[in-house]
């Protein structure tokens, strides 16, 4: 049999190793952690959206991005849903096309691939760290407390950075590189925004349904709704996360990007204006600050007057109709700079990785060294939010495991 090494005990991993054994290798998973699988448990908030029946090849992201077709269409939803089945996962799938296990745990996932693993026959290695690989007739994999493993074929399935508690150091771009494939520069995706100003700090805490949206000079390149959150340090919610990756990739080549927020999104600025004065018609008693109760959250009322310059107690009778444009536009169209993101540590992917210049996409076989296979987060393919990064991993793993295991 071809012995089949994987490198990394993560979703894309335990994929590669089932997908390789299935195919009739001789399989040795190398899982630098005490048991496989530890970031699995963290996704989808410990329920795990394993993939979304919505995919779309517009959905990934990297320097090529057409890269994942090829295994998204070898091992698409329909192929993960049924080989999820099989293995006892029954699926639950949400409006959004969200899929996430019936039983609405992570654990659940996990486990069913760790007894599949064992039935299966693979030889799962914990603790196993590895430092080093050659290459000469055979893939020699150095682990840190000084053994030896021995390989036909090698697939580095090691994860990138982000979340780096479950063992995600990027080590794996090391080894890459000791291989001689060159890496894209890696950043944080899908992670939470720092934004220059002090506003944010004076709304901590505030949540609202809302549409957030980039800007580079001055024209949109992306924009998502749902749930915003200020924080301390700047911004939060599912639809910042979507717009992060593309946020940062924009400031590392020195492009300034601007956000901006509609805290109140079912009317545009005009729209908005006209019904302000509807709305002020038959408040003219009362104050501002108490005039917007109802319409935006309270907490949110004073910094908002602060930033047009109205005095909180002012009577919506002696408003101006300047003032009400102003008060239409923040309302509608909040502005802030980005500075920056989170670390590494709140980030659920990374951006950036192997270069898939130097992969043939049809096999996910290097290029440039005849029987190294590459799977998951390790190459330059990242996701949405959504499920789209665990179908990546499956669909990966799984092309990479079957070609790895031919002789």
């Amino acid at each position: 049999m071809t012995r089949v090494a994987v490198i990394g005990g993560g979703a894309a991993g335990m994929m590669a190793a089932i997908s390789a054994r299935n195919n009739g290798a001789d399989v040795t998973l190398l899982e630098r952690n005490n048991r496989v699988g530890k970031k699995i448990l963290a996704t989808g908030n410990g329920r795990c959206n394993y993939t979304n029946i919505n995919m779309s090849i517009d959905n990934y992201h990297g320097k090529n991005k057409k890269f994942p077709l090829s295994c998204l269409s070898k091992f698409g939803v329909e192929e993960t849903l049924y080989f999820f089945e099989q293995l006892g996962i029954t699926p639950a799938i949400e409006e959004d096309g969200r899929v996430f296990p019936l039983s609405y745990q992570s654990s659940s996932v996990l486990d069913v691939l760790r007894f599949e693993l064992e039935a299966l026959g693979v030889k799962v290695m914990t603790e196993a760290y590895v430092v080093d690989i050659e290459k000469d007739r055979d893939f020699i994999i150095g682990l840190k407390d000084g053994r030896k493993i021995y390989a036909d074929k090698l697939i580095l399935a090691t994860g990138g950075k982000a979340a780096p508690n479950t063992g995600s150091d990027g080590n794996g771009y090391n080894l890459a590189k000791k291989l001689g494939h060159s890496i894209e520069e890696v950043f944080p995706g899908l992670v939470q925004l720092k934004l220059e100003g002090d506003f944010y700090k004076k709304v901590d805490g505030v949540k609202f349904v809302g549409r957030a949206g980039l800007y580079l000079n001055d024209r949109l390149i992306r924009e998502d709704f749902g749930d915003i959150l200020f924080t301390n340090y700047g911004i939060s919610g599912p639809p910042i996360l979507q717009l992060s990756r593309t946020a940062l990739e924009h400031l590392n080549q020195g492009k300034p990007v601007e956000l901006r927020v509609a805290i109140i999104h079912s009317k545009n600025q005009e729209e908005l204006y006209e019904y302000l004065q509807y709305r002020f018609g038959f408040m003219g008693k009362k104050t501002i600050e108490v005039g917007l109760i109802g319409l935006i959250n309270k907490r949110l009322i004073i910094p908002i007057l602060k930033e047009v310059s109205i005095d909180r107690n002012k009577l919506i009778a002696n408003l101006t109709q300047k003032e009400v444009r102003r008060l239409s536009k923040i309302l509608t169209d909040l502005r802030f700079n980005i500075s920056g993101s989170k670390s590494w540590q709140d980030a659920q992917v990374t951006a950036g990785g192997v270069s898939t210049d130097e992969i043939d996409n049809s096999t996910m076989e290097s290029k440039l060294v005849k029987g190294l296979y590459f799977a998951g987060e390790v190459v330059d393919v990242d996701g949405d939010c959504g499920g789209f990064n665990l179908q990546w991993a499956w669909s990966s793993g799984y092309v990479a495991g079957k070609n790895a295991a031919l002789r």
